[in-house]
């Protein structure tokens, strides 16, 4: 569909003569997904509809306890240094971002008094600033009021490259203006297309500068409130045992009239995703439980047990493998996995296009996952119109094969190639989960049959996801040759999604490994696609330079996606649990009700 069309179709919205609905529909004809096209009314001026669940307690508390399981427990609750999803939930229950997405990619206030558009003065023609409205009377945890000093502090806090944040790629390249007590102004550098990441969802959540004010920089890591967390959230601290178990009160002072409707929140770590979905889909003990990436015939047979149902929603999340082509066995600096080095084997373009041909997709697909997620090639699945077209996936073990052997590959009296005196044996690592291992289990039966072989490594969640500089097995690490994890889509645009192949995110001990570039990968070419990308204010050749940094870094084989994910969840048949496959779990958790 041609940019006039487009505009057509936005001026028909905008008189009445094209419905909403409509325009979406004509969009997805065209392969336009749902968010993207409420991003294309939003920017003229057609405002977002509100696809949140239709909340009904008419008062506040009253609800009892809330019980919800994250078996990948949570190990911190500062935002900033969240650098895991499971952190990033608990985070959510206490601090809250100036809007976040609901279900359809629709941006809704939150911490803000309403979303900016060009027609309210929030969006500047040039696409350099953007105009934020804060939301009066809102309160801190303690009593405290939230003010624009708050939201300029989160900038100047993440920005700082001592903090060593997690969240500083979305705000060290911006300046925030307090315009009064509750209006800020963000200006760009350049335009800037996807202006809803400073301040929006999981990099957007709000600590408050009089809790941190003397924590900021070096003294990041020392602040107390990094594990008693005083928030503007639905729900209080009461208490947090790392790994273990996160409680919550009711917010007495919440600043949206009846909710939350809960008068105490539990989430409950440790365990694995199994026994979670037997909590509440078979014995009815919790109300929820979060990524449940569990074989789906297992769910289908727990499902009949009557207590609970399984919920599915869209999203760009991606289950994939990174192989390192840096050398994780050689310390230099300090730290293993430098950037300076090269991997023995797997820097050969060869090997790794040879480990890509021997994942049994197809069969990941129908014998784990099912609804759980879809076979794919590409890095980036969702929205549609940033999925690369050119990249297919195959399973062909005689082709790897034959790779190998012209790249001078030999097998040795073992049955494992080597050249040069170097084996191609592999240290292959990823979290503690039973379709984890099974899919691990499948490629390595695969590699053995084409000389390559895998030590298989398994990690407790709850290490492998954290932000622990101490520990060597988190997945930011990559103290391994190869090791496979989802990777979270937080918006519905891949802007952010794709900073993990850019050159400046490279994780490394100077940024306590919070680096997005986990892979230590990088071309010039990726980089170049990706700063264009992030000026280019025409969709369709933005979109073009997203998909060339995808392709990049999947055509070099560093990145070997595998299943592209939908959020799989388990919910009590009598609650209402607003997901998005756009956000984090509890994104909404304020509109969380039992009927």
């Amino acid at each position: 569909m041609k940019e006039e069309e487009i505009r057509g179709l936005v001026a028909d919205v905008k008189d009445g003569t094209l419905s909403r609905r409509s325009f979406i529909q004509r969009m997805a004809a065209v392969g336009i997904t749902a968010p993207i096209a409420s991003q294309i009314l939003a920017w003229n001026d057609v405002a977002m509809a509100d696809a949140t669940v239709k909340y009904k307690p008419t008062k506040a508390g009253g609800g009892g306890a809330l019980k919800i399981l994250l078996w990948q427990a949570p190990t911190l609750l500062n935002p900033h240094f969240a650098a895991g999803t499971k952190d990033q939930i608990a985070c959510r229950v206490f601090y809250e971002p100036l809007a976040g997405w609901d279900k359809e990619g629709n941006l809704i206030p939150q911490l803000a008094a309403e979303i900016p558009t060009k027609e309210n003065g929030g969006l500047s023609a040039d696409g350099k600033s953007v105009t934020w409205k804060l939301k009066q009377g809102v309160k801190w945890h303690d009593g405290k009021p939230f003010t624009a000093d708050d939201v300029v502090f989160n900038w100047e806090y993440a920005a700082d490259p001592a903090t060593a944040a997690y969240t500083t790629g979305s705000y060290k390249d911006i300046k925030v203006e307090k315009v009064d007590d509750h209006t800020i102004k963000v200006v760009f550098k350049d335009p800037t297309p996807f202006w809803a990441d400073p301040f929006v969802g999981v990099v957007g959540m709000m600590i408050p500068k009089h809790i941190f004010a003397d924590y900021k920089g070096a003294k990041s890591r020392e602040a107390p409130a990094n594990l008693k967390p005083v928030g503007t959230g639905p729900y209080k601290f009461v208490e947090f045992k790392p790994g273990d178990i996160l409680l919550g009160e009711r917010n007495t002072a919440y600043h949206v009239a009846n909710q939350p409707q809960f008068d105490t929140l539990e989430a409950k770590g440790g365990g694995d995703a199994v026994s979670a979905a037997r909590a509440v889909l078979q014995t009815g003990e919790y109300d929820y439980a979060w990524n449940l990436q569990v074989e789906d015939e297992v769910l289908k047979r727990m499902e009949t047990g009557g207590r609970g149902k399984v919920v599915a929603v869209p999203a760009g999340d991606l289950e994939f493998i990174t192989l390192n082509t840096t050398d994780p066995w050689t310390e230099v600096d300090g730290e293993r996995s430098n950037a300076k080095t090269k991997h023995p084997t797997l820097s050969d373009p060869k090997v790794r296009a040879a480990l890509n041909l021997l994942i049994d997709r197809d069969s990941i697909e129908k014998f784990i996952y099912g609804r759980g997620g879809t076979a794919t090639a590409s890095f980036v699945n969702e929205p549609k119109r940033f999925k690369s077209t050119k990249l297919k996936y195959e399973f062909n073990i005689d082709k790897a094969n034959k790779i190998l052997d012209e790249a001078g590959w030999k097998k040795g009296a073992d049955g494992v190639r080597e050249k040069d005196g170097k084996k191609l044996k592999y240290v292959f690592q990823t979290s503690i989960n039973a379709p984890r291992q099974k899919t691990q289990a499948i490629i390595k039966q695969a590699c053995q049959r084409a000389g390559i072989e895998l030590e298989l490594k398994s990690v407790t969640a709850s290490v492998f996801f954290s932000s622990d500089v101490a520990n060597p097995d988190t997945y930011t690490k990559l103290y391994c040759d190869m090791e496979m994890y989802t990777q979270t889509q937080p918006q519905p645009d891949p802007e952010r999604f794709l900073n993990q192949c850019v050159s400046w995110e490279i994780a490394s001990k100077e940024n306590k490994w919070l680096g997005r570039n986990v892979s230590r990968y990088t071309d010039p070419e990726a980089d170049k696609a990706y700063k264009a990308a992030q000026t280019e204010l025409d969709p369709a050749k933005r979109a073009a330079l997203l998909i060339k940094v995808n392709e990049i870094f999947c055509e070099a084989n560093v990145f070997l996606p595998i299943i592209s994910r939908t959020v799989v969840g388990a919910a009590a048949n009598n609650l209402t649990a607003d997901i998005s496959g756009w956000e984090v779990t509890t994104w909404n958790l304020a509109a969380w009700y039992r009927d």
